[in-house]
């Protein structure tokens, strides 16, 4: 009889753990690969992808990138399970099933127990979507975003389907590494959910760096050949010696038998939750991509602090009172976003004021060579309220938090755009951003 049983050692998940386990509960941690000691972030995604996208910028070949990024994972993930294995919290290396609401059975081998706790934690994830198109999942040349990451030699030619984040960061990569890369984008328009006029110069720096956008194609076929397949399109065939399908990521529940449990499931199949991550089962949260909210470490993470906010405190930090998250896509230069578009600012009727300064025009973007990009900015010039902003160059992903953090705090425009920085950077430029 556990206090706390979590299943999977995602970020929010194996938090948790630690977290209860310091406060004296008796906590267990299941986790049927070793390879995901903490996480699908630290292991094949996040962490894996940006030391490839490094590796590749400075100049390293397949093999050396490879051997670092393997380096990496190696190291973080033991670290994660000794820190978590350091709480006290029992790591149990098992699948694991609902036998009923609060009975969990693990097997090992051959080996089955039952375990009961008064609190479960599902955090098992996502996993690659395979779109039904014949070919694609037979296929020995057609590969999802992990095993993209375990390739043993550099394909020459990758086509990539799907225009997404992680078909983008993985086109920038191996296009970097010296791979021609193709993207199959089903969307007529390229990065959608982007302010159009950045978005459009994301495309140009991506199709200059060597990369071809083919929108708006229909993929009917996959076929392979002896050392290649073939896509087959509504606009003709492509041929490419590895194809990474990167068509979106569904909540991972096979396997955990929820049928046999009252947990509902909504009909994107994930699993449904109230605004403290309970599932229709008292005491059984659901966290991280499992529960359908945005797939992002960092949520994750907030996920963990609406649970423990719940279980040992008065839950009013909860998804309604969850407050702005930004995004960043890694190309080069990276692109970041918070908030609202200036459309979707329209569309909701509010006051609206926009400007948009090119890094072309910051000092910083002299001094570090590289005057790709542009910023914009999202105003209420009523309120004085930031709504939105997309920055696209050198240290995007850094700065979008600033902003974030001001919408947060209700901070005004007007104030940063008499903030006082430190020159010359690239964070001294929301002076002029914000000088609306």
């Amino acid at each position: 009889m556990y206090d706390v049983i979590v299943i999977g050692f995602g970020k929010a998940g194996k938090t948790l753990a630690a977290k209860l386990s310091s406060q004296g509960k008796k906590v267990a941690l299941i986790e049927k690969s070793k390879s995901m000691y903490g996480g699908t972030c630290i292991n094949i995604a996040c962490i894996p992808t940006k030391t490839l996208i490094v590796a590749a910028e400075k100049g390293l070949d397949f093999e050396q990138a490879m051997n670092e990024k393997n380096a990496v994972t190696t190291r973080l993930n033991g670290k994660n399970y000794a820190t978590i294995a350091g709480t006290g919290v029992d790591i149990i290396d098992a699948t694991a099933r609902f036998v009923s609401n609060k009975v969990i059975e693990i097997q090992a081998g051959d080996e089955k127990e039952e375990l009961t706790a008064e609190t479960i934690i599902i955090n098992t994830g996502a996993v690659p979507t395979i779109l039904p198109i014949p070919g694609l999942a037979e296929s020995k040349f057609a590969v999802d975003s992990t095993g993209i990451q375990r390739l043993e030699n550099l394909p020459k030619r990758l086509g990539v389907l799907g225009g997404g984040p992680i078909g983008l960061e993985f086109a920038h990569l191996y296009n970097t590494l010296g791979s021609q890369v193709t993207v199959l984008d089903a969307s007529e328009t390229f990065l959608p959910r982007i302010e159009p006029s950045i978005a459009a110069l994301a495309k140009g720096y991506l199709e200059e760096d060597g990369i071809q956008f083919l929108q708006g194609i229909h993929t009917q076929e996959i076929k392979d050949g002896q050392n290649s397949l073939t896509v087959v399109t509504d606009k003709g065939d492509f041929e490419f010696d590895i194809l990474l399908y990167a068509t979106g990521r569904k909540p991972n529940i096979a396997g955990l038998d929820l049928e046999n449990t009252d947990i509902q499931v909504t009909d994107r199949g994930a699993i449904k939750v109230n605004r403290h991550l309970e599932t229709s089962v008292p005491g059984v949260f659901a966290v991280g991509d499992v529960n359908g909210g945005p797939q992002f470490t960092y949520m994750s993470l907030d996920d963990f602090r609406i649970v423990f906010n719940y279980l040992t405190g008065d839950g009013s930090y909860n998804l309604e009172t969850r407050r702005n998250y930004a995004t960043t896509l890694f190309i080069a230069p990276p692109l970041a976003q918070v908030g609202l578009t200036e459309q979707e600012a329209r569309d909701k009727g509010l006051p609206v004021a926009v400007k948009e300064l090119p890094v072309a025009a910051m000092p910083r973007g002299h001094v570090n060579a590289d005057l790709r990009g542009a910023f914009k900015a999202v105003v209420n010039p009523e309120t004085k309220e930031i709504l939105g902003a997309t920055l696209f160059g050198e240290a995007a992903g850094e700065l979008i938090n600033l902003i974030t953090m001001a919408m947060d705090n209700k901070i005004p425009y007007t104030y940063i755009a008499k903030q006082i920085f430190t020159h010359p950077t690239m964070a001294e430029n929301l002076n002029d951003l914000f000088a609306i």
